[in-house]
């Protein structure tokens, strides 16, 4: 997805406006539980390459969108619309196009203006000078930033193995040389997919109508997440549902962190149903990311979770 500015006029001035937009994305992208697998930030403009599984892409956008514009318009001391009306937003199979749409993503800043007479060479190299995209985490370890998840394109490219990132730089140098300037046909304006994901996408949303999203849709989606995770939970830890509740340790703390992260849920809510305070809830989940640091086995056990209720 992307956001221009008003009257195509700049929504970053300096590199200070441009870390304070990456803290806010990182703060919204942790209460919403949104996957972000790529980005880039120009003079008026931002791509995102992300995912929400919570299905709240609205929510997550008006609240970092309103809080940058916040930050912006105290800053400058200016009134009014940042943006150039709604951001845009592209619906994309991830499976056949994700890796194309983050090279897409990672070579606009060669599109501007003056780049046309540089050679490919001088243009890979700009590239990989940029400072404000995901590309330099693509192509090393020791620039990965924090929130952005590279595992998923990387793959594609075998990053299990030493030659993998060096492989996703390879395609982004013959993305250069060939000018890359569309990852396909968008079809509607809306849709980036094969003929089965275009059908399945006409025929599971669109034909429902404007008004399937209303206001208790959010809460509905939690509550079926909710149950879909204890019963995961149940299920492979041969647990009650009361006795995982009083549960302590780390199993408790995953309940916890997998409500909240793929629930719909968050800390109060989470509270009630184990009978804690939410600074209780805060504090179990924040021990939890800790010890995942240190122990690769219960790091693992953690993640084949994640996988199970993908």
């Amino acid at each position: 997805m992307t956001c221009r500015g008003n009257e195509r006029k700049e929504i970053f001035r300096e590199d200070k406006d441009r870390k304070t937009f990456l803290e806010l994305l990182m703060d919204s992208q942790e209460i919403y539980q949104v996957k972000l697998y790529a980005w880039v930030l120009m003079e008026n403009h931002f791509h995102l390459l992300l995912e929400t599984p919570l299905g709240n892409l609205d929510q997550f956008m008006r609240r970092f969108n309103i809080s940058y514009t916040g930050y912006f318009n105290r800053k400058y001391q200016r009134a009014g619309h940042l943006y150039q009306g709604r951001y845009k937003s592209i619906l994309v199979e991830k499976e056949s196009y994700l890796s194309e749409l983050s090279r897409y993503i990672h070579l606009n800043p060669i599109r501007v203006q003056g780049m046309d007479s540089k050679t490919p060479a001088e243009k890979m190299k700009f590239l990989i000078s940029y400072r404000w995209s995901t590309l330099g985490g693509y192509l090393e370890q020791k620039k990965k930033v924090a929130g952005v998840d590279y595992a998923l394109i990387l793959d594609e490219f075998g990053v299990e193995h030493p030659g993998g990132r060096q492989a996703y730089r390879k395609r982004i140098k013959e993305d250069v040389q060939e000018e890359l300037e569309s990852p396909g046909k968008i079809v509607g304006g809306s849709i980036l997919g094969q003929e089965g994901f275009i059908d399945w996408v006409k025929t599971n949303f669109l034909a429902q109508g404007p008004d399937r999203e209303y206001s208790g849709a959010r809460q509905i989606k939690g509550y079926k997440a909710r149950k879909k995770v204890l019963e995961a939970l149940l299920t492979e830890t041969g647990r009650t549902e009361a006795e995982l509740l009083n549960e302590k340790g780390d199993l408790r703390r995953i309940a916890m962190e997998l409500l909240y992260r793929l629930g719909g849920l968050n800390g109060v809510e989470i509270g009630r149903i184990f009978k804690i305070s939410y600074n209780a809830v805060s504090k179990e989940r924040k021990r939890l990311k800790e010890k995942i640091k240190l122990d690769p086995k219960l790091k693992k056990y953690f993640i084949s979770f994640l996988h199970k209720l993908e």
